[in-house]
């Protein structure tokens, strides 16, 4: 028996740019997937009269005033699956690395759908590890979470999501990192270095750069976030990075100028906090009834000049669980990564923080703030007190702990050595030479000859006395050796 597929057609009236009006189509709504060519497709954004306003996707060149529109009666969705780890995407979640298809296993999900309810939620309580110590130890970040990363353009925002990535090795976290509106050479940099770090394999690259349409950079966040959904949806951890929100409203800042609605502030939309909000709500923790999965945002949004009141980073910060902003003298000065923690905040707290980094880095954050102070009162003094030498030694340790190579994310564990040693102040005497070689050498130096220890700090994350007394002899072995006196340059 064949079969007859009933279809609505229309008929493009005008095209501006990526936007086109389509007259015929009487039965369609918002968000509706369309046909027009075999290399492009089209969805619904609004109305006007009696045409549909449609936003073009794929080879919008392709497209001719005349060419008729095929609607599919159905919302839009994408494929999602297993397939796609390791692969590179367009918005539309179709491959774009030269890899051939992708095997998605037959499921499709919507793009545009509602966030998880309060009663399928439940309270982050296990801690993100970004590797990066300044982050884990003072600005903790739970799996679940939305925290804004925020600063200036070239100081270092990608880098941090990048070894976040990287961190999350032999983790069981799915990765997914959205390029929206960046440089296709700095993407293509950015998935090597995901490459050569091993991390491609639990990683997915939804790519929307500058060169593509203006309707795949406005899509690309909602099909990263898409395909991280069933992923979660499936008892996952995920980890989803969105560089960045800027270029995407930039992007429907355009889209809706040309379907001619009445700009706002900075010619933003009425709607572009909604847009933004609604987005940021798919992430979250879900209940043990719906598989304990989770989806953490790094939303990554430019300020000019150092300006967090300008509209949309404000918008941003309003709705997501925290900031990490970057400053620029900090980059300039050496302090990389160059995070402000005056302006910093994680509203998750250490609460899930495990025990040994919580006991460790209760009181961190509050001094190297005073650190901070306390060097800008005696900058221009000749001479202080011991007292105040010995905060000032204290602050130095700590700036030198917090300075971290990119792609060197550090484990939990070598985050432990280092602030156990931080607090039994047996690193005050030391150069900053001496400080980098105890950084490097620490990690190996415990496995090689503690590594019952390290099992332990592995399983336990706790500090008990065992542990401790494990930890004190650690150290004293390792400052017997003579090459910490005079590390090689």
């Amino acid at each position: 028996m064949s079969m007859v597929l009933v279809r609505e057609t229309g008929r493009i009236k005008e095209i501006k740019k990526s936007v086109a009006k389509v007259a015929g189509l009487s039965s369609c709504m918002n968000g509706q997937l369309l046909d027009i060519t075999v290399n492009t497709r089209a969805i619904v954004m609004g109305f006007a009269q009696e045409e549909a306003l449609v936003l073009l996707l794929g080879k919008v060149d392709d497209v001719k005033v005349g060419n008729t529109v095929y609607s599919r009666m159905e919302e839009f969705r994408v494929p999602v699956g297993e397939g796609f780890l390791g692969r590179v995407v367009n918005a539309l979640a179709e491959p774009s690395d030269g890899k051939g298809i992708i095997l998605s296993g037959g499921e499709y999900y919507p793009l545009f759908r509602d966030a998880p309810g309060v009663l399928e939620r439940a309270p982050l309580a296990e801690a993100f590890e970004t590797g990066i110590l300044i982050i884990d130890a003072t600005i903790p970040i739970g799996r679940g979470q939305r925290e804004l990363i925020i600063g200036d353009r070239m100081i270092g925002k990608s880098s941090i999501c990048v070894d976040a990535i990287i961190n999350q090795k032999s983790k069981d976290v799915i990765c997914i990192y959205c390029c929206i509106g960046r440089f296709q050479a700095s993407l293509e940099k950015i998935i090597e270095t995901l490459k050569d770090n091993d991390a491609m394999k639990y990683t997915i690259v939804v790519s929307a750069a500058s060169s593509c349409p203006v309707g795949e950079q406005y899509l690309a966040p909602y099909t990263a976030c898409t395909l991280g959904e069933y992923f979660m949806h499936n008892g996952k951890d995920v980890f989803v990075v969105f560089d960045d929100l800027t270029k995407h409203a930039w992007a429907y800042r355009q889209i809706s100028l040309l379907l001619e609605r009445s700009p706002g502030r900075d010619a933003y939309p009425g709607d572009i906090f909604y847009l933004h909000s609604q987005l940021m709500e798919r992430a979250g923790k879900l209940n043990p009834e719906l598989k304990n999965g989770s989806m953490t945002f790094f939303p990554i949004v430019d300020t000019l000049q150092g300006d967090i009141t300008g509209y949309i980073p404000s918008n941003l910060v309003s709705m997501t669980d925290g900031q990490i902003y970057l400053n620029t003298g900090l980059f300039n000065s050496g302090f990389k990564p160059a995070i402000d923690l005056g302006l910093s905040v994680s509203r998750i707290g250490n609460k899930v923080q495990c025990a040994a980094m919580k006991e460790l880095s209760s009181m961190l954050r509050q001094e190297y703030i005073q650190y901070l102070d306390l060097l800008n009162v005696t900058r221009f003094k000749t001479g202080v007190s011991e007292e105040v030498g010995q905060r000032l030694k204290h602050g130095e340790v700590i700036t030198h702990l917090f300075i971290q190579e990119k792609t060197k994310p550090c484990s939990l564990e070598e985050e432990l050595i280092l602030l156990y040693a931080l607090r039994r102040d047996v690193l005050e005497v030391f150069s900053k030479p001496q400080i980098e070689y105890f950084k490097k050498n620490i990690l190996q130096f415990a496995e090689d000859n503690y590594p019952a220890m390290m099992d332990d700090l592995f399983n336990e994350k706790k500090l008990t006395p065992g542990i401790t007394k494990e930890l004190d002899g650690c150290l004293i072995a390792f400052f017997k050796n003579e090459e910490v006196y005079s590390p090689a340059s």
